[in-house]
């Protein structure tokens, strides 16, 4: 249990003292503990309690945490600064939420992504469990669990419209539980292995990079590095408004109070985002690299949601760091960047030429013909081929900013124009449905859908639930 809330009170910014050393407690495991943030812990009152500890002891009336803060110096005001109104609308405990369906699991399949119903609003969230002993590698799971707690105080630091945000943060038993809102259409990487085999429509698109660009520059006025955007991390609300998950492998570009010109650090557990990373991230020399590296995995970003398929897919990593330190990088496939699968005389040409280094697509697409020939027939916007080709310059400083990037010529059909009606991401999204609170009545009824549409529709990989 001691373990369990070390981890929680690192992530939460606070320290720990013995509950004897706080308060002469005799009772308190008659009533239970908790803190400000509404985390409950064990009734044994020798526990561990983190720094913010506001309740009893041996009261059955739970006290406000400013009634501890003059007595104890521990418990500051710049602890509850860090909680969210949202944070306070759901409640840190396990048995107000019911479990409804798995979403999947991330983390090395250390934690399980749950649909789940809040009781007391009867609201429908996304529950992710980590589970403390699942892991039998002792390496492995401090490495996680520094992740974890590295997300979700970074989470907590950061509110943006644009950025995944927790409703709750606590432990249960072995298991730490994360809160947040369900996004209905799940994310972009769910989208296109199960509706959108060939791409994404290019204006659902715009709509979606343009608020992954306004999360990415605020993340970046607040002097972090993102580090892993992909179509994984990029969740679609029932709205269709997106939103930026994967902050556990950002970095602060801050040091000391200074902004650097470039950082050094490798990411850690980076095997699933090489294929984003820009070459400067990859290399590892003595230039390092800044935040236009996320602008990289921007432009990587838009071929796998154009494409609808992982940029140098099927490519050996060992080749694909070399074309990417080389300045090979993948282009959206349409009519202006395949060549004609027919001759004139309609026949078969003898051969299909897509370069792994110019696509970024592997040999997979190659040998799909009926895939390659729906590719071949479209065509689109030059200002999207454009940004694009910003986004993946090899020489970093001839990247534009994420603020530079949503002025881009790109993003003008996401503007309404005057007596015009700009169609929606969810009418762009057609025939997606997603999950919808009016048509959940009962249980019952949530259970059959979550059958009949999202687990049969959506197809969802377990990996890629990873926010």
């Amino acid at each position: 249990m001691r373990n369990n809330l070390e981890l929680l009170a690192a992530i939460l910014g606070g320290e720990f003292f013995s509950v004897k050393t706080i308060v002469n407690c005799t009772t308190a495991c008659d009533y239970g503990w908790g803190v400000y943030s509404k985390v409950c812990f064990s009734q044994d009152h020798t526990s561990w309690l983190p720094s913010g500890s506001v309740f009893g002891p041996g009261v059955r009336q739970q006290r406000p945490w400013k009634n501890y803060a003059a007595a104890y110096p521990a418990f500051t005001a710049a602890y509850v600064a860090t909680v969210s109104t949202d944070m306070l609308m759901f409640e840190a405990d396990a048995a107000h939420y019911r479990l409804c369906s798995v979403l999947g699991h991330c983390c090395e399949n250390i934690a399980t992504v749950h649909l789940a119903r809040h009781l007391p609003s009867g609201t429908m969230v996304a529950v992710k469990k980590f589970n403390l002993e699942k892991s039998k590698q002792e390496a492995s799971l401090i490495q996680a669990k520094c992740c974890f707690q590295h997300e979700i105080i970074l989470t907590r630091q950061l509110q943006h419209p644009n950025i995944l945000p927790y409703h709750a943060a606590f432990v249960s038993g072995p298991e730490v539980i994360v809160v947040a809102p369900l996004m209905a259409f799940g994310s972009c990487k769910d989208l296109l292995s199960s509706h959108f085999t060939d791409g994404l429509p290019e204006a659902a698109i715009a709509f979606i990079l343009r608020d992954v660009l306004q999360g990415l520059d605020y993340i970046h006025r607040k002097g972090y590095i993102h580090r892993a955007i992909r179509a994984s991390h990029i969740l679609v609300s029932s709205c269709g408004q997106a939103c930026l998950s994967g902050l556990r492998y950002a970095c602060q570009i801050v040091e000391h109070g200074r902004w650097q010109c470039s950082v050094h650090s490798f990411p850690h557990s980076t095997a699933r985002n090489l294929n984003w990373l820009s070459p400067e991230v990859l290399e590892q020399n003595l230039h390092g690299y800044n935040e236009k590296s996320d602008l990289y995995s921007i432009g990587m970003t838009a071929c796998e949601l154009a494409n609808g398929v992982v940029p140098f897919a099927d490519v050996p990593t060992t080749l694909m760091l070399t074309e990417k330190v080389r300045g090979s990088a993948p282009q959206l496939l349409d009519q202006s960047t395949l060549q004609p699968l027919y001759d004139e005389d309609g026949g078969q040409q003898p051969a299909l030429h897509v370069h792994h280094a110019d696509s970024g697509v592997g040999d997979s697409v190659a040998s799909n013909m009926m895939h390659l020939k729906t590719l071949q027939q479209r065509r689109f916007s030059q200002p999207f081929h454009q940004f694009a080709e910003l986004c993946l310059q090899r020489d970093p400083t001839l990247r534009p900013s994420a603020s530079q990037l949503l002025a881009h010529s790109f993003f003008k059909q996401c503007r309404q124009r005057h007596g015009d009606v700009s169609p929606t991401v969810p009418q762009l999204l057609h025939p997606v449905m997603p999950i919808c609170e009016p048509r959940i009545d009962s249980q019952d009824d949530l259970a059959s859908i979550l059958v009949a549409e999202r687990l049969a529709e959506l197809e969802f990989e377990p990996e890629e639930w990873d926010f």
